[in-house]
């Protein structure tokens, strides 16, 4: 394992980046990889662009990637991302007037939306279960579930790690339970792959999507769907091209299974993040990721409870529930979202979601972020939580007057204080911490 593994990104040294979840970031070594994927298809178009030689490709990133999540690589299909993957389920299974999808009140908004546009369509209903917090059983989280399912419930849909609570759900006794009633269940995985071990064979799930972007560190536009054998033949390509075949038999006309055929020869597309994926998996293997991300929990587990020291707020669930690198952190009622003001003032990239009309900030740890960092995050809540609201200078006393005799930027008046909220981190921020903290200045709070 690299000392130094924020050498090995590509990141703004500018920018505390404590937001992996968004998007993820690639590593150098396997960007590099991508781009020459795509000087491949450059070099040679028609060549490159053969299906029997992209079906070559796309087995050896199958076999990788199966063996990555307890898959057979039969039963994956490239996606672009989860939510792509999880569309073709949605506006694919047969759902009639009255049929009822069954969700949590922790789902990601944009499929929420999905959902609701199925709802309109199809005639469906949607009801959405409220998780009792905080999340301290596999027992209570299963029961909510199960009680609320009807003779008309179709559908279960969950999230495996939930996008604004960082939650981890206990999902495979929920998903044994609509199974056996014969429901469908659907899983978003946008945050699983790379952050959790995964076996889909064993959790049983009839669908489920997942990033490879994010915490598999494999390029943008990398993702997967699985779909178990029987449950494939439902599912419709939103484009017809010549990997489908009335039929729908296996193997499919270029070698795959009906299902990938269907689905992954949709006419000239760039694959190079998918291809990436094996180079991805290889960089883990080699940085010794597991140890890795063993860091960043611990980190990510401690820095969430001097956080929740500071602001006085519970913890969404017990540490077993909650995702082993990234964690939500309760705000105060009234908080906005503070996304833009801590990058311009601290130079700190966060997010704020919005969840049950409540504030929360969400930290994600990953192996290039160090406690420095962390701390770094800490000093910033611990100024902006001060009485006179959450962008407003520290109050008169001690410990202003000790700001003023150091020259901090955030002991000057309320109107100059507004005007810098509006500045580039970079016109006062050097390095990864802003002026404040790399002169020394420090909060015993």
């Amino acid at each position: 394992m690299a000392d130094n593994l924020r050498a090995l990104f590509q990141l703004d040294p500018q920018v505390c980046f404590l937001n992996h979840g968004s998007y993820g970031a690639c590593p150098l070594a396997v960007f590099e990889t991508y781009q020459g994927w795509q000087a491949r298809l450059e070099r040679q178009p028609v060549a490159f662009m053969n299906p029997r030689h992209l079906a070559t490709l796309f087995a050896d990133v199958g076999a990788a990637l199966g063996g990555a999540l307890g898959a057979d690589p039969d039963d994956l299909v490239a996606v672009t991302n989860a939510t792509a993957g999880l569309n073709i389920v949605a506006r694919s299974l047969p759902l009639a007037p009255g049929d009822e999808i069954l969700t949590t009140d922790h789902e990601y908004a944009a499929l929420d939306k999905t959902w609701a546009f199925v709802a309109r369509r199809t005639g469906a209903v949607i009801r959405t279960v409220t998780v009792p917090l905080p999340l301290t059983s596999v027992e209570a989280f299963t029961e909510a579930l199960v009680a609320a399912i009807t003779p008309r419930t179709k559908v279960l849909f969950l999230s495996h790690i939930t996008s604004p609570t960082a939650l981890l759900f206990p999902i495979e006794r929920a998903i044994a339970a609509a199974r056996a009633r014969g429901i469908w269940t659907v899983v978003d995985g946008a945050h699983a792959p790379g952050q959790i071990p995964l076996n889909l064979n064993a959790l049983g799930a009839d669908f489920y999507a997942g990033n490879c972007h994010k915490w598999m560190m494999a390029p943008k536009g990398s993702a997967f769907l699985f779909a178990r054998p029987e449950m494939q033949g439902l599912l419709e390509p939103a484009l017809i091209s010549h990997g489908w075949t009335e039929e729908g038999t296996t193997p499919g006309p270029f070698g795959g299974s009906a299902f990938q055929d269907a689905f992954q020869f949709q006419g000239t597309r760039d694959h190079a993040a998918f291809l990436s994926i094996p180079a991805a998996l290889e960089f883990a293997r080699v940085q010794g990721w597991q140890g890795v991300a063993d860091r960043c929990r611990i980190m990510a587990q401690e820095t969430a409870e001097r956080l929740r020291g500071l602001i006085g707020l519970p913890a969404l669930s017990s540490p077993e529930f909650c995702a082993p690198q990234m964690v939500s952190v309760r705000l105060p009622d009234g908080t906005a979202n503070l996304r833009d003001a801590f990058l311009d003032r601290y130079g700190i990239e966060i997010p704020f979601p919005i969840w049950r009309g409540q504030s929360h900030l969400r930290l994600s740890v990953q192996g290039y972020n160090v406690q420095a960092e962390m701390d770094q995050l800490h000093a910033a809540v611990a100024v902006e939580l001060r009485p006179g609201g959450w962008l407003a200078p520290p109050p008169d006393g001690p410990l202003r007057q000790a700001l003023a005799s150091r020259g901090s930027p955030l002991s000057a008046p309320t109107a100059t204080t507004k005007a810098r909220a509006t500045m580039p981190h970079r016109a006062w921020c050097c390095g990864t911490s802003p002026r404040w903290l790399r002169l020394g200045w420090r909060w015993d709070l």
